[in-house]
């Protein structure tokens, strides 16, 4: 399998060219649901579905949303992503969006600021955002499951499920545990996304599990200076969730990771954010980065 750098790849996948949808006018939310649920008529009868119009208008954003998360790369006519992302982005701008650089630090870290935060990373206007996601790094195929990566998926696009499967395909296999690569971010309020796949543990942490974690928030960190216009990151707590690895032992390594690139690279970034998203883990974030102030 070839180990793909970011010049390998971002040609295929336009990384380097703002995005601009082609939208559609005149048409209500509803209305841009519909049809885009037309176009996947097939695949909604295999899930027993056969006249969408039978649901309400609730019924069928949620219907959306679970087909768009099967969705093989492709699938959708360049009508039907317009009419998505005509939906996306009228969404995206109706909701209360954050903006990084307003954000209050916790510390800084050179000129660096940084910063705890707990909520939707989707809703974060910050350069880049974080996905932790799979090996096989086309987004969550599990409708209505409740991970970082189908929340990505969902709000950015189809697009980014496209451009992954450029990079797979590319690549030749599965994505690497402890790599991580870049993509543009669609529809979401931030520029770019950085997926990284982090390691999943059952049982007890090991320290190659703590190498391969530290991997991936080095590699995060790396990529965002592939790009000229990354200056702000947002970090999901990666691992964490369904990989198993216990958040009081991941948050330290992703913490000293962090601080460390920071202090070989001075002036890089203006902005991390640790993003949380349940009070728990920010618990854990706020004990941890008041210890590391205490000790430095």
């Amino acid at each position: 399998m070839r180990q793909l750098t970011v010049s390998d790849y971002a040609d295929r996948i336009s990384l380097h060219r703002p995005y601009v949808p082609t939208t559609l006018q005149g048409l209500t939310n509803p209305a841009l649901v519909l049809r885009v649920l037309q176009e996947l008529t097939l695949v909604l009868q295999k899930s027993g579905i056969k006249d969408v119009r039978e649901l309400d208008s609730d019924e069928q954003r949620t219907l959306l949303d679970s087909a768009i998360t099967v969705l093989p790369p492709g699938f959708l006519s360049d009508n039907g992503k317009s009419a998505l992302d005509t939906l996306l982005s009228a969404e995206c701008q109706s909701q209360s969006i954050t903006d990084v650089s307003e954000l209050a630090p916790f510390l800084k870290i050179g000129d660096t600021k940084v910063v705890l935060w707990r909520g939707d990373i989707t809703t974060l206007k910050a350069d880049a955002i974080v996905n932790a996601a799979n090996s096989q790094l086309l987004g969550c195929f599990l409708p209505q499951h409740k991970c970082i990566d189908n929340a990505i998926h969902n709000r950015a696009g189809v697009q980014l499920r496209e451009d992954c499967d450029v990079i797979i395909q590319l690549q030749g296999g599965e994505e690497p545990t402890g790599e991580a690569k870049i993509t543009r971010g669609y529809n979401l309020p931030a520029k770019y996304v950085i997926h990284t796949v982090g390691p999943i543990v059952q049982g007890n942490v090991t320290k190659e599990s703590e190498q391969l974690l530290a991997a991936s928030y080095q590699h995060i960190l790396d990529i965002t200076q592939e790009v000229k216009d990354a200056r702000s990151v947002a970090l999901c707590a990666i691992s964490t969730g369904v990989f198993g690895y216990p958040i009081e032992q991941a948050t330290p390594v992703a913490i000293n990771t962090v601080a460390k690139w920071l202090k070989a690279n001075p002036g890089k970034l203006d902005t991390i954010v640790f993003n949380v998203f349940s009070e728990r883990d920010y618990d854990v974030y706020q004990s941890e980065l008041e210890e590391f102030v205490c000790k430095n």
